[in-house]
């Protein structure tokens, strides 16, 4: 009996397919970061495939840097879908495509030793209309209304960036602009912009005698390709994506651009954009839900690890929710963590732990503007490492890029930010420390920043908030003024310490400014403690 008992269990073994280690691996990471968060995000998992390979070559791959091998790789990719899913391998080699078309239940695995150059000839990119984002160039590599789907390896992905994307003098050395003028292209009328072609120039304003047109089709933008430059990788409307280990570099727009995604993993990834890439984001995570980006790196021109949420026709919201970005590294980016500048959608319930942003021009960048808001609230921030950093460690930003009289027919979208927890912020080199710049009828409220420390040239300036504290922070500045406030209420300042420089602690400006209060810090050995602009009443401030 034993015996037989036995056999039913191998027979049960044999049959039930064992999830493999790595799988029980990256899900125990996963519970790792998604517990102890301070709200409920619900079970993430990376999707299971099938235990079967499909390799490329198999499908007429040819790996010797001049055959396009487009039609072999999504043909690996249909079958495989078909089939019932499984793992593409694209193996090592240089492998030269067009756009990669993603399918449901697909691994798509680059091995080791896989570069996968997308096409220079712009041709090899239809003009398609995407859900959600309207006419585009085809994407390098995209995916829309799928489940379960992957792209998995060590190999890397180049998106031939350079022949879509305009330049900036400003952000190249001389002999850069040099050797980047000389290698064709067209100049803007200033000399300042450099285009791949003069059809790249042309295009973007030509774009937009198409607004308004009724009954467009794809064949009303093929003259304007190449100004139409496509987002990297893009999974749209897809639930189950798991990226792991895979480099994407060299995009011609965003590196990785998932929009109204459920489930989705992001995990040991590198993005690799020059610092000059015009818009080259690293990842933007746009109107996702349960999201999860952990040991990752990225090198942006842009923006490195950006949420938004544009409010389309759901008006449910908020469109982007339950967010955790962990253990990650960002170098040379616009902003290291960023929110915005789309906020009309909503967002909530974001996480950001343990990350180091090296050399940004701005730490933590929260940004929005009037014709583009929403409400963002529950943000936790918590042990960002920073290194110089250009201009802000802590931006929170209402006039981005406003334009008041472009946008004046435009519908009125404030932007609402509240209940950021922000804390254990170490930040060695920065210009200015926090920096806040909202709007007259919409202060940011709510904000805490605690056991931070602060190494800057200038310290604290706010203007329009409310309820914001900043206890047990530390300042090294070189200013004489540690704080100047505009317009602000209900503002705490406990256990402050600061560089032995300072001459004033804080500037109170404007006429609404009241509720401020400052303990446990030593202001005794200030010239001017505090400083009055007349319109400010003297009953403003209370110091204990």
């Amino acid at each position: 009996m034993f015996r037989i008992i036995l056999f039913f269990i191998f027979l049960l073994v044999m049959v039930i397919p064992a999830k493999s280690q790595n799988e029980v691996n990256y899900n125990n990471e996963i519970k790792k970061y998604t517990t102890g968060l301070p709200f409920e995000i619900g079970d993430i998992n990376t999707p299971v495939f099938k235990d079967k390979a499909y390799t490329i070559t198999d499908f007429g791959a040819v790996s010797d840097g001049y055959t396009l091998n487009s039609d072999a790789i999504n043909k690996a990719i249909t079958k495989c879908s078909e089939d019932g899913g499984g793992k593409v391998i694209i193996p090592s080699g240089l492998w030269i495509t067009g756009p990669i078309k993603m399918k449901s239940n697909v691994d798509l695995h680059l091995e080791r030793g896989a570069l996968v150059l997308f096409s220079r000839n712009h041709l090899d990119y239809p003009i398609v209309r995407y859900p959600e984002k309207g006419f585009s160039v085809t994407s390098p590599v995209c995916g829309v209304n799928l489940e379960n789907v992957a792209i998995t390896g060590e190999g890397v992905f180049d998106g031939a960036g350079d022949t879509w994307r305009p330049v900036k003098k400003s952000k190249m050395t001389s002999s850069q602009w040099k050797n980047l003028v000389s290698s064709g292209g067209y100049l803007d009328k200033d000399n300042s912009i450099w285009y791949p072609s003069q059809e790249a120039y042309d295009g973007l304003e030509s774009t937009k005698l198409l607004k308004g047109k009724k009954n467009i089709s794809e064949n009303d933008f093929i003259p304007f390709r190449e100004s139409m430059r496509p987002y990297m990788v893009m999974f749209i409307n897809c639930q189950n994506v798991f990226l792991n280990e895979i480099t994407i570099e060299n995009s011609p727009l965003f590196a990785f651009y998932p929009v109204k995604c459920t489930n989705l993993i992001i995990r040991k990834v590198k993005i690799n954009n020059e610092w000059w890439a015009q818009n080259g984001d690293g990842i933007d995570i746009n109107d996702c839900k349960n999201v999860l980006v952990y040991e990752s790196t990225v090198m942006a021109g842009d923006d490195g690890i950006c949420m938004k949420s544009s409010r389309g026709k759901n008006l449910s919201g908020p469109d982007l929710q339950n967010i955790v970005i962990a253990d990650c590294i960002v170098y040379h980016a616009h902003g290291g963590f960023v929110i915005g500048s789309n906020t009309d959608g909503g967002m909530r319930n974001i996480s950001v732990k343990n990350c180091n942003f090296i050399g940004t021009d701005i730490g933590l960048r929260f940004k929005s503007a009037r014709d583009r808001g929403g409400l963002v609230e529950n943000i936790f921030i918590d042990g960002i490492y920073m290194k110089d950093i250009v201009n802000e460690a802590v931006l929170f930003d209402f006039s981005y890029e406003q334009n008041l009289e472009e946008n004046k027919d435009k519908e009125e979208k404030l932007p609402v930010f509240r209940n950021f927890n922000i804390k254990n912020i170490i930040c060695s080199g920065a210009k200015k420390a926090v920096s806040i710049n909202a709007l007259p009828e919409s202060p940011v409220k709510d904000i805490k920043i605690t056991n931070s420390y602060f190494e800057s040239t200038f310290g604290v300036d706010a203007s329009f908030t409310s309820s914001i504290s900043f206890e047990n922070v530390k300042f090294k500045i070189k200013g004489d003024n540690l704080v100047s406030l505009d317009q602000a209420d209900k503002i705490n300042f406990n256990g402050i310490t600061f560089s032995g420089n300072v001459k004033s602690f804080i500037l109170l400006k404007g006429d609404k400014t009241s509720e401020i209060k400052i303990s446990g810090t030593d202001l005794s050995k200030l010239a001017a403690p505090v400083t009055f602009s007349p319109e400010v009443s003297k009953n403003s401030i209370e110091i204990k």
